[in-house]
């Protein structure tokens, strides 16, 4: 008889052998189970092999393990094999593909597939099973360019970006990742927890998007009429009263040590697109002292501005800061969109 644990005991060891800091043990766990057959150590495996969480970075070995256990009905790998289909990360991008498997993975009883499904639904749909329901969410409303209204001839505001559902999913996602928020810097090319910044942020990857990031962000692409493949990774930022950004640039800084070689590597940051996930607290505005704007979204409203100039050159009218809360939390979705071309 194998010593080998089952599967739901081999998750477990993993778990306990990650809090003790083991994880290449625990990555050997996985990859023994796997090979017996563990669909829930496939998963797992798989997901940490995409990103390189705890793990070495394999994609080309992390999608096997995650197609077989999608295969077998593994519920976790169906939500993640969606979210990849729908952002076209390392499969053929398709809508209805990737709603498809979100609708197995809800009927198999993935957690988040379902949530995702039921923040999408039209309003005032009725209740119905799960492949229903992902065959009725309104692609049509989402690949379409929303309306905006120019504040600037660098600066959009974009009324009714995504429904509030959708608002209150992606807050509720990021409660559990919060983390001190981080600063890229470009000059010195460090990314680090700087004091200009305060408030605390969510990041994501290719093994935690879902389908519903990947909808906002094809609006968002739509919308500002850049190709999804330039969007690095969003985050999430969350300011509880005080906590602020003070007054800084975006884009990649010409005056960087090694500028030219940044921009060849990742592209200019062309474009900064938020999402305003709620609008219950007072202050909290985001301010160009240099073009007198100063923005407040409502739930479910977009904002986006331009950093650079067409041929990539910084342009220093885009200083901005984001003011405090008074009262309440903000939160709102960050994403930056580069001039070149982050993926295929």
């Amino acid at each position: 008889m194998s010593s080998q644990p089952s599967a739901s005991a081999a998750i477990e060891t993993v778990r306990s052998l990650d809090a003790a800091g083991s994880h290449q043990e625990a990555y050997e766990v996985l990859g023994r189970a796997s090979r017996q057959g563990d669909l829930a150590a496939m998963s797992e495996l798989g997901h940490r092999l995409l990103v390189g969480d705890r793990a070495p970075l394999s994609p080309q070995h992390a999608m096997p393990l995650l197609i077989e256990a999608m295969k077998a009905g593994e519920p976790r790998a169906l939500a993640r094999g969606a979210a990849l289909t729908a952002g076209g990360a390392y499969v053929q991008q398709g809508w209805e593909g990737a709603l498809q498997l979100l609708g197995q993975a809800a009927a198999a009883g993935d957690v988040s597939a379902r949530g995702q499904l039921t923040c999408l639904q039209p309003a005032g749909a009725p209740a119905a099973d799960w492949a229903t329901m992902a065959s009725r969410v309104p692609l049509a409303e989402w690949l379409q360019p929303a309306a905006t209204v120019a504040l600037h001839e660098k600066v959009q505001r974009v009324p009714g970006l995504a429904p509030l559902p959708v608002c209150d999913w992606l807050m509720g996602r990021a409660v559990g990742r919060l983390q001190p928020a981080l600063v890229y810097d470009s000059v010195d090319r460090k990314v680090e927890v700087h004091s200009m910044r305060t408030n605390t942020m969510a990041m994501y990857d290719y093994a935690t998007l879902d389908v519903v990031q990947f909808l906002v962000q094809a609006r968002m692409a739509l919308t500002c009429g850049y190709r999804i493949q330039h969007f690095e990774h969003p985050t999430i930022l969350h300011y509880r009263v005080g906590e602020q950004i003070t007054p800084h640039f975006d884009f990649i800084d010409a005056k960087a040590r090694d500028y030219a070689k940044q921009i060849e590597e990742m592209g200019q940051r062309m474009i900064t697109f938020l999402l305003y996930l709620n609008d219950a607290y007072e202050g909290g505005e985001t301010t160009f002292p240099e073009l007198g704007i100063v923005n407040r979204g409502r739930a479910g409203d977009g904002f986006f501005f331009i950093n650079a100039h067409p041929d990539l050159s910084p342009d220093r009218r885009m200083l901005h800061t984001g003011s405090p809360p008074t009262a309440g939390e903000k939160w709102i979705v960050t994403q930056f969109i580069s001039s070149k071309a982050l993926r295929p």
